[in-house]
């Protein structure tokens, strides 16, 4: 069987109180209203991390580096005609200020109430070990 996978890189964005930052799906994508970790597909050639620091300048307007970038868990979800592995990692330093260039909406969260928020299939494994970690 030939599997074709997406690989998609998010962020944990972990604010001085310990909180992440989450955003909702825009109307014209899929899941639309789920919240999400930010963060996105990554290109041919691209790294995982290099995919993360594009996206998160393109959706969020703020700048990281690599080595701020803390890998911390993965998720591996069938998605309709491809399989989905989701690298999440921690990130506690950025430049800018957090805006919603591309979500309706944007939130800070403790990890606990991550478990209320309607959110995609992928990521909602990834609370309990984010919640461990944080």
């Amino acid at each position: 069987m030939n599997t074709s996978f997406l690989t998609v890189s998010a962020a944990a964005l972990v604010d001085r109180d310990g909180r992440l930052l989450v955003q909702k799906r825009p109307v014209e994508r899929a899941m639309a209203g789920l919240w999400e970790f930010p963060g996105g597909k990554c290109e041919a050639g691209e790294t995982p991390e290099a995919a993360l620091i594009r996206e998160l300048k393109e959706e969020l307007g703020i700048e990281t580096h690599e080595s701020c970038l803390a890998p911390a868990c993965f998720a591996s979800e069938p998605l309709g005609d491809v399989h989905l592995l989701l690298l999440l990692y921690v990130c506690r330093k950025w430049k800018g200020v957090v805006q919603p260039l591309e979500a309706p909406e944007l939130r800070w969260v403790y990890p606990r109430e991550l478990y209320a928020l309607d959110m995609p299939p992928a990521d909602r494994p990834l609370i309990g070990l984010l919640e461990a970690l944080i």
